[in-house]
């Protein structure tokens, strides 16, 4: 029986990198998935991937940064497939770089409102529709969610609070059968970091990783793959880096 078989899941940010990952290997494992982004070529293809492997997925447009797009959310998955029974809450941005004493105001908003509220919205939601039946919700947080580093204050606190909210509400929703973790994924190989990067810039990310390169998307698809299935039921409230012995250091 496949890991996932008949459990609906809802992955924002699904349109590419850890997302898009994620939702292929939901799907091969037996999820139908709502497959949600603010990119809505990249959302479709997705899902026209998933169905030409026999899948099952849906792509809904939505704005994570937005309560109502995450109410929404919530009700597509119980319209097209009956229930919600996993969340991704995956979408997310890096946001302007500058020391925190000229930092842009709007940047920090919009950084916050997407890596931080959009994570609480999306609570807000899944959770009502898992109360019943449990479920297993998995928040992307990152390495800068346990560390810090220069020029990225938004960020930096908008994952901190990532890995603080999962603690919380792990601890309201532990006896109702509802698990919630964090996954800290260290610096992956994205088409956007290597289109952003130059040579020395990206080989100097690599050496920041003692294992000797940067993650793949599908190893951190792996590992929520984990959080999402029967294997890790006695797992909840945790925070887990994927990060090639980053803060080991």
């Amino acid at each position: 029986m496949k890991q996932l078989e008949n459990k609906v899941a809802i992955i924002t940010g699904a349109g590419s990198g850890i997302g898009k990952s994620t939702a292929l290997l939901f799907a091969t494992e037996g999820a139908k998935v709502i497959v949600s982004d603010i990119n809505e070529t990249h959302g479709d293809a997705v899902v026209k991937e998933i169905i030409s492997k026999g899948g099952e997925a849906v792509f809904v447009k939505a704005d994570s940064s937005k309560p109502e797009d995450n109410e929404t959310l919530v009700k597509k998955a119980i319209e097209a497939f009956g229930s919600v029974d996993i969340a991704v809450n995956n979408a997310g941005i890096g946001g302007p770089l500058g020391v925190t004493g000229e930092y842009p105001l709007d940047g920090w908003q919009k950084v916050i409102d997407i890596n931080l509220s959009g994570v609480f919205y999306g609570l807000r939601y899944q959770l009502p529709a898992m109360i019943n039946k449990g479920g297993s919700i998995i928040n992307i947080a990152s390495i800068l969610g346990n560390t810090g580093t220069r020029f990225s204050p938004a960020y930096v606190a908008a994952k901190h609070g990532v890995v603080g909210l999962t603690k919380a509400a792990a601890l309201e929703y532990a006896d109702k059968k509802i698990r919630i973790n964090a996954v800290g994924p260290g610096y992956i190989k994205t088409p956007l970091v290597e289109k952003s990067l130059d040579k020395n810039a990206l080989d100097a990310l690599v050496n920041l990783h003692p294992i000797g390169r940067l993650g793949e998307a599908e190893e951190i698809a792996e590992l929520i793959l984990w959080l999402a299935s029967s294997k890790s039921s006695f797992v909840t409230g945790a925070y887990y880096p994927a990060d090639g012995g980053y803060l080991a250091q």
